[in-house]
């Protein structure tokens, strides 16, 4: 098949990418004539594991296309995904500038059948403005020329974003007609030949679906985060309690990890839209009132434990910070608890050294020559001196540090851990004060 995809982030070019991997031919619109350049040129704008070589072998090859040309992307594919942006308005509501905005340039340059699908994650009611974009448009040309807007959201994760589309969990398709139910089986086809892949549903289902995976997973990660804190003070200890509760099959282990809160381009947008999207039908979600309430306390949990500890005062004080990323295996700071650990550190005077096996230009690019911040190479480097050691971000490569070296390079042998990385009573074996969450 031929197909466009609008946008080259993670969701377009992961998209466009495994859809070309798969034999088809593909072309991916920017309007960044520096992502296209570096795309062009072999690279990757983004970092994902696993999928600069394909995207090169698939340049190489010759089924992989990119092009800032908005006439020649809407010419090309039949299938054209929009995966735009939708970042959050002011309001919490998700800002459908750039979707409507796709919609309308295919509206104005088609000559024949487009189906049109949503992989941008967007509110119920989107692909009616989608359709509404594109009728006004082909009105203006006075042309009468067919077209079909269907709804299929992605569900990768940052990280294994590759992984996770060409191995699918389900491939939710919303449409309502059978042209574009069958265009997008056909199109999904290899990626489900050992089973049913692919759930068809109407197009609001298929819109609201997404929101709901999200908000549910945030859900479970909030739920797990109160209840460590709670274990904490009780006695208890959270890692017991996940492996007790996550035994259940009604539950199961997925997203129980007590942590120092979510982050990342998804949950914390998701949730705010959705809880937007209940307000504006009077249906308040108060669930995810509480949720997002619970997420933005324990981004500061570790700050709270540490002043418990050292004191409020903590002008002049330095801290090395493991981790910046929201998660691990990508560069993406957006909502990080990072950024506001950091931030209300350097509120109170304080000097923080970091380290991130990915997102040091990312952290470069966001606070610039920040006169608090000093970013290290390696995650040794960024204990010299300082007054703890905070861990935010679980990488591998934090899992199995030298306790000795950690406790000879700090001024005090403190770890304040806010990804439950090690074994309390070992940490505490080798003479550190280690401070998780939830743990005894």
């Amino acid at each position: 098949m031929k197909v466009t995809v609008i946008g080259t982030g993670y969701v377009g070019l992961v998209t466009g990418t495994c859809l070309a991997e798969m034999g088809n031919s593909v072309m991916c619109l920017d309007l960044d004539p520096r992502k296209i350049d570096i795309l062009k040129s072999g690279g990757i704008p983004i970092y994902e594991p696993g999928l600069e070589d394909m995207v090169r072998r698939n340049v190489e090859a010759g089924r992989l296309h990119f092009t800032t040309n908005i006439e020649d992307s809407v010419e090309f594919g039949t299938i054209q995904f929009i995966a735009v942006g939708t970042p959050p308005d002011e309001d919490g509501s998700a800002d459908l500038q750039y979707v409507v905005a796709a919609a309308r340039n295919i509206g104005k340059h088609m000559k024949d059948y487009k189906l049109v699908v949503d992989k941008s994650t967007v509110p119920v009611g989107t692909a009616d403005r989608v359709r509404e974009a594109l009728q006004e448009e082909l009105r203006k040309r006075g042309a009468d020329i067919p077209f079909s807007v269907a709804s299929n959201p992605e569900f990768l994760k940052e990280g294994a974003a590759v992984d996770d589309f060409m191995k699918p969990d389900r491939i939710v398709v919303g449409t309502d007609n059978d042209q574009a139910t069958q265009l997008l089986r056909a199109l999904y086809a290899p990626f489900q030949r050992n089973r049913e892949r692919v759930i068809v549903m109407d197009i609001r289902s298929a819109e609201l679906t997404k929101y709901a995976a999200n908000a549910m997973l945030a859900t479970r990660i909030s739920f797990m985060n109160e209840l460590a804190v709670l274990a904490e003070k009780l006695g208890a200890d959270i890692e017991q309690v996940r492996h007790g509760i996550g035994s259940d099959p009604r539950i199961g282990y997925h997203f129980l990890y007590a942590g120092c809160g979510y982050g990342g381009s998804c949950f914390p947008k998701d949730v705010q839209a959705l809880r937007k999207t209940g307000q504006e039908n009077a249906i308040p979600l108060r669930v995810l009132d509480a949720v997002e309430e619970a997420n933005d306390a324990q981004k500061l949990l570790l700050l709270k434990k540490l002043t418990a500890r050292v004191g409020n005062d903590l002008k002049g004080r330095r801290f090395a910070l493991w981790g910046l990323a929201f998660k691990p295996n990508t560069d993406d700071m957006r909502e990080a608890p990072s950024r506001v650990l950091m931030e209300a550190l350097w509120e109170k005077g304080a000097h923080v050294i970091a380290h991130d096996p990915a997102a040091m230009e990312e952290t470069q690019r966001i606070y610039g020559n920040h006169p608090q911040l000093t970013l290290v190479d390696e995650p040794m480097k960024a204990l010299d001196g300082a007054d703890a050691l905070l861990i935010v971000t679980e990488w591998k490569v934090f899992r199995s540090p030298d306790f000795d070296a950690i406790k000879a390079r700090l001024k005090q042998p403190l770890i304040f851990d806010g990804r439950n990385l090690y074994d309390p009573a070992m940490v505490r074996d080798q003479g550190i004060e280690y401070f998780p969450i939830g743990r005894q």
